[in-house]
C-alpha cells in the first residue's frame, strides 16, 4: 500500500484546495496518470501518480489541505493489466442510450462522497438535480455549493437582479493580493508610445516559411518585442533594477516574464537568459510554458523571479491600459491591438499599421526621462529590426 502525498511545491506554500479529483475510489491507474488536481495561491497543477494500483481517495474535493497531507492511498498489490481484463470480462451489452444516460445521473447522485451527501441532506437538496462536473459526472462538493448558490440567486429581488456568488479561488484570491501590494506598494506611473509595425510584419512574412521548415514553429511578434525589450534594459539598466530596503539591485541578466492567460488567471512564465535566445529559442520557450500554464503542470520555478514582464492585450483587440506592475519588479510593457491608422511619413500622409505600447514603472526608481528611453529604444528597434535585431 502506498500513500497518496500533496506534494511540496515551494518553500513558501503551505496549503492548497485539492479542487478535483482525476479518478475515483477503485479506479486502477498506473505511474504517471493524473491523479487530482492541486489548487495554490501561485499556481495550480496537476498531481501524478507515483505508483500502479487502485485508488482509495481519503480526502473530498473541495478540502484545503497542506503539503505532504496524506489524501488517498493506491493498493499496489492490484495488477492493472488483470483488473482491465475483469471489466472487459463477458460479451459487451448494449443499451439503449437514453437508459445509458438515466443510470449514469441516478449513480452520480447515489454515489456521493460523504463530505458531499452530508452537505446535500443538511439543505435538503435532491441530488438528482446536480449536474455533476467530477469524472464520469460525478457530483462533488463544488457542484452542490453552485447549487445552492443557484437556489440563493433566484430568491433576489428582481429589483436586485440576479446574482452568482462563488468562493474565490486561491489563484485569483493571490492576484488579488499582489495588485493590491504593487498598487500601495510601488509609485507606479504609465508612459505611452506608439510603433510602426510595417517593417516587423513584412519581415516576419518573408522569413515565416523558411524559419517554420528550419525550426519547426512559427515566428511570432513576442520574440521582437523580447528582444526589443532586452535592448532597451541594457539601455536603461533600472528598468532592469528592483528596490530592496534603501538598496537599489541591478540584475545583471535578463528574465523576462510573459503573461500567460489560463483558465484560473493570469500567470506569468519567466523565460531564462532571453538575452541569450536566438528568436527560434524564444519563440520555443513560450510555446513550452504556455503549453504548461494550459495543462497546469508549471513548477514554482516557472513563475518566479522575472526581472521584467510583457503583457499582450492586444490579442484580445485591446487598444490601449495601463499594465500594473509584477512586484519587485520596476517595469513592465503593454502590447496592444496592431490597427491600421492614418500616420504622416516623410511630410505624406500613409496607412501604416500601428501599435500603442505602454511601460508602467516604479517612479522611485525610474525617472521620466528614464522611461521615454526605454519605450523610444523598444520602437527603435522594432520600426528597424534588421539593424537592430535580426540574426535570421
Amino acid at each position: 500500500m502506498a500513500d497518496i502525498i500533496v506534494p511540496e511545491v515551494g518553500e513558501s506554500i503551505t496549503e492548497g484546495i485539492l479542487a478535483e479529483w482525476k479518478v475515483e475510489s477503485g479506479a486502477v491507474v498506473h505511474v504517471d496518470d493524473p491523479l487530482f488536481v492541486l489548487e495554490t495561491d501561485k499556481i495550480t497543477l496537476d498531481v501524478p501518480s507515483e505508483h500502479e494500483g487502485r485508488v482509495e481517495i481519503k480526502t473530498d474535493a473541495g478540502e484545503t489541505v497542506q503539503m505532504g497531507q496524506i489524501v488517498g492511498s493506491i493498493d499496489t498489490t492490484v495488477e492493472p493489466a488483470a483488473e482491465k481484463e475483469e471489466i472487459n470480462e463477458g460479451p459487451p451489452k448494449e443499451i439503449p442510450a437514453g437508459m445509458l444516460q438515466v443510470k449514469a445521473k441516478i449513480e452520480a447522485a447515489t454515489g456521493l462522497a460523504p463530505s458531499v451527501r452530508r452537505l446535500v441532506d443538511e439543505h435538503g437538496i435532491d441530488a438528482r438535480k446536480i449536474a455533476g462536473t467530477g469524472k464520469g459526472g460525478r457530483i462533488i462538493k463544488a457542484d452542490v455549493l453552485g447549487h445552492i448558490a443557484e437556489r440563493k440567486t433566484a430568491k433576489i429581488s428582481t429589483e436586485e437582479g440576479t446574482r452568482t456568488r462563488v468562493p474565490m479561488s486561491m489563484i485569483r484570491q493571490r492576484i488579488a493580493e499582489r495588485m493590491v501590494i504593487a498598487q500601495q506598494s510601488a509609485a507606479i506611473l504609465t508612459t505611452f508610445n506608439e510603433v510602426d509595425m510595417t517593417r516587423v510584419m513584412e519581415l516576419r512574412a518573408r522569413h515565416q516559411e523558411p524559419f517554420v521548415a528550419k525550426h519547426g514553429i512559427k515566428l511570432g511578434f513576442m520574440s521582437f518585442f523580447v528582444k526589443a525589450v532586452v535592448e532597451a534594459l541594457r539601455t536603461v539598466p533600472e528598468v532592469n533594477a528592483q528596490i530592496d530596503g534603501t538598496e537599489i539591485v541591478y540584475n545583471n541578466f535578463y528574465d523576462i516574464g510573459v503573461a500567460v492567460s489560463t483558465e484560473k488567471g493570469l500567470v506569468v512564465p519567466v523565460v531564462r537568459g532571453a538575452d541569450m535566445l536566438s528568436f527560434a529559442g524564444i519563440e520555443q520557450t513560450i510555446a513550452d510554458l504556455a503549453r504548461k500554464a494550459r495543462d497546469r503542470k508549471l513548477s514554482l520555478d516557472d513563475i518566479t523571479g522575472g526581472t521584467f514582464t510583457i503583457s499582450n492585450g492586444g490579442i484580445y483587440g485591446n487598444m490601449m491600459s495601463t499594465p500594473i506592475l509584477n512586484t519587485p519588479q520596476s517595469g513592465v510593457l503593454g502590447m496592444h491591438a496592431i490597427k491600421k491608422r492614418a500616420v504622416v511619413v516623410d511630410d505624406a500622409i500613409q496607412i501604416r499599421p500601428m501599435m500603442y505600447v505602454a511601460l508602467s514603472y516604479d517612479h522611485r526608481l525610474v525617472d521620466g526621462k528614464e522611461a521615454v528611453t526605454f519605450l523610444k529604444k523598444v520602437v527603435e528597434c522594432i520600426e528597424d529590426p534588421e539593424s537592430n535585431l535580426m540574426e535570421f
